[in-house]
């Protein structure tokens, strides 16, 4: 074992004991994250806005700080942006990391020297949880992968501007340098279907250990590997023990993945995003991921189904129960208050506080007043493939209100590694097990206002080319599962 390995394996146990420590006083840890957040702010401008030297206790915070979302927050940003120090946050941010917003064009979220080391820790800690209760140290001498945006930054003002996985890249520790991968010159390629290429040629003969990233496009990567050497990617990367994800659902990818790695693997699931990082996977035996309540954010949570009620109403993590689907809220050392990231989320543990992410509170299919959300998509499709067969690349769903001829319906845009036998057979499981999640479905499709789902079979790469259409090939960007509408269904 080299000294690595015993170093990790030391470091793990410490940290676990931490984690163990803070995540069996929940309420006590998040009230303690509250005080010390409106103490820090009383003398920026929001905080002197909002009156946070008069607040005493959660009620008096949700009662002067409404609920935002980006474009409600953005005038203070934009402040930001232009320089002004002390508006969200004491002094200045240390950089914004640049997003592709639906509604707002570029969103631009700010990082501080308190919340950044937050996001490195939480990706660090997951690791190192996975150490502790596996005791496998055996990954950590091998060279180690993130597929991630380009590292390169650009000045606003004179503050740093990139995406978040590119800035992400200039914290890698000194012990890891050696390991990580690919060159920087590599990580610097703009055009994804380039970097790629470039990776695939400097990682094929190397010993990779850990390969991290968005599932669709590490199954780019996976492929084009495959592509070049006519192996599957364990028997490239014989030593290849851990794969690290988040940004979308992996069940979908699952099966392709097996086929592609050609054994098992072990796997830690993320939570990270350009606001915070908010939770991981602890545990190999549990889905749910421990939500970070000693990272500098409080959370809220509303119920997803009041959300756009008047005056909706907003819980702390003391008052959430299991398997409700919430909007999660969050006010962080980055100076996001009361901030809407747009996420729902479920719990699936109150001790300790673990969820899975089950969606987007804006990507929802409602056109008759079904609502009918990510995770019920995602659980319909895994089983119907899991009883019909067949193999997905990629998926989307929107509504057919106006079809040619019958009753609408809701379509399904998907695109096959390997077809089921029948294609039938996979629409009426699909819709059997979304009725049976989903009763305004259920409903809709019993009164004969819709009728069962119908698939539409996406060519080879079609979503590929629909990312590189708009501009958003590679890197953090993910396609929804859900529109309300069919702006992504007529380009399909």
């Amino acid at each position: 074992m080299s000294i690595k390995e015993i170093g990790a394996k030391l470091f793990a146990k410490y940290i676990r004991k931490d984690l163990d420590k803070w995540s069996n006083k929940p309420i006590e840890t998040q009230e303690k994250v509250f005080n010390n957040l409106i103490r820090k702010a009383i003398n920026t401008s929001f905080g002197k806005d909002h009156q946070f030297n008069e607040i005493r206790s959660y009620k008096d915070f949700a009662s002067r700080v409404p609920i935002r979302d980006y474009e409600e927050l953005r005038n203070y940003v934009d402040r930001s942006v232009k320089g002004e120090a002390n508006v969200l946050w004491p002094g200045k941010p240390i950089y914004f990391a640049k997003t592709s917003g639906t509604t707002s064009g570029a969103k631009y979220i700010p990082l501080t020297k308190e919340s950044m080391p937050t996001h490195i820790n939480a990706a660090r800690n997951a690791i190192l949880c996975y150490i502790a209760e596996t005791g496998n140290t055996s990954f950590v001498d091998g060279k180690m992968i993130f597929l991630q945006g380009s590292p390169i930054l650009s000045k606003e003002n004179g503050i740093n501007l990139g995406r978040l996985s590119g800035i992400v890249a200039h914290y890698v520790p000194k012990y890891l340098q050696k390991n990580r991968m690919p060159s920087w010159d590599t990580n610097c390629i703009e055009d994804w279907e380039e970097k790629v290429d470039a990776i695939v040629e400097e990682t094929y003969q190397e010993n990779m250990t850990i390969i991290s990233g968005i599932p669709p496009w590490v199954q780019m990567y996976f492929e084009k590997l495959k592509e070049k050497t006519g192996k599957p990617v364990g028997d490239l990367f014989k030593e290849f023990k851990l794969f690290i994800y988040g940004g979308v659902n992996f069940k979908p990818y699952k099966t392709t993945f097996e086929k592609l790695i050609g054994r098992k693997v072990d796997s830690i699931e993320l939570y990270p995003a350009s606001e915070g990082f908010f939770a991981f996977q602890d545990k190999q035996d549990d889905s749910g991921m421990l939500l970070q309540l000693n990272s500098g954010i409080f959370y809220e949570f509303v119920k997803a189904d009041e959300f756009y009620t008047q005056n909706p109403k907003r819980l702390t993590i003391g008052e959430v129960e299991l398997d409700v689907n919430y909007v999660i809220i969050i006010s962080t050392t980055a100076g996001l208050w009361s901030y809407n990231i747009g996420d729902t989320v479920i719990f699936t543990s109150l001790k300790p506080y673990k969820v899975i992410v089950s969606g987007r509170i804006k990507h929802f299919i409602s056109a008759f007043g079904e609502h009918v959300i990510g995770k019920e998509v995602d659980q319909a499709l895994n089983k119907g493939i899991e009883l019909t067969g067949g193999v997905i690349n990629e998926f989307t769903v929107a509504p057919q209100i106006n079809p040619k001829e019958g009753l609408p319906y809701h379509e399904w845009f998907i695109e096959f590694k390997e077809k089921p036998e029948s294609i039938e057979d996979l629409e009426r499981e699909i819709d059997k097990s979304l009725r049976a999640q989903n009763s305004y479905y259920d409903d809709l499709i019993e009164g004969n206002i819709l009728r069962p789902l119908k698939i539409k079979i996406i060519k080879k790469n079609g979503f590929k080319e629909y990312m590189k259409s708009i501009g958003k090939l590679g890197g953090q960007n993910k396609l929804p599962r859900l529109s309300n509408d069919r702006k992504i269904a007529d380009a399909l």
